[in-house]
């Protein structure tokens, strides 16, 4: 009988280096965060965080170049896991005013389950503290926050799910900023319950948002 290449005895396929490099970046932003998010800002060295992925710092520094190009691979990271969360919960078939809410839902959701976003807004208050240079990085950040969130209030005027006459662009601002601050609150105090704040923005919205007649238009 012939064997199959499937069974056990068959040779894995090697990964090509594109595919190491890949696995390698994502091992070491993964233990840049944790660094982070366990340790602090200040730990997060290249040697450090080449030690917690079992890498030597030279890779580190091959694959990120300095800590901008670090913090800007880490932003990245960060964007698509929040899109991997935002797809899970099938945001982007919801009517506009929907989507919204479900956006603030996730994000309250996950504030005391990730090291991800720990690790984020330790980095961001580091560098607003320290008037560092990547602050430009998060600038950047927070204006890609914008534009996704204008975008789901603009697709809820399309529909009609919201008021046509809302500042789209003030009010994703808006909603950014107050997710901003329930997250820094969160980090700032170990007992802080945000779903009390959370159901306060959402019935904000909802009231500010909603047409004057309660209902979308048809």
């Amino acid at each position: 009988m012939k064997e199959s290449n499937t069974q056990l005895g068959a040779p894995a396929r090697r990964m090509t280096q594109a595919e190491r490099r890949d696995r390698s970046e994502r091992e070491l932003i993964a233990a840049a965060i944790t660094v982070v998010a366990e340790q602090g800002v200040s730990a997060a060295t290249f040697d450090m965080i080449g030690r917690e992925a079992g890498f030597s710092r030279g890779l580190v520094t091959q694959r990120f170049g300095s800590k901008d190009g670090l913090i800007r691979a880490l932003i990245s990271h960060l964007h698509d896991w929040q899109a991997d969360i935002l797809d899970a919960g099938h945001v982007e078939e919801m009517d506009g005013l929907t989507a919204l809410i479900a956006f603030v839902q996730l994000h309250t959701d996950h504030l005391r389950e990730s090291q991800e976003g720990d690790a984020y807004f330790m980095l961001l208050a580091g560098a607003v503290a320290d008037r560092l240079d990547t602050r430009a990085a998060f600038a950047e950040s927070h204006e890609v926050e914008r534009a996704l969130i204008r975008a789901i209030i603009r697709r809820g005027q399309a529909s009609g799910h919201i008021r046509p006459d809302i500042d789209a662009d003030a009010e994703a601002l808006l909603a950014g900023c107050s997710l901003l601050g329930i997250r820094m609150q969160n980090m700032i105090d170990p007992e802080f319950d945000a779903r009390p704040v959370r159901d306060a923005l959402i019935g904000s919205l909802r009231s500010h948002l909603a047409p004057r007649s309660g209902k979308a238009s048809q």
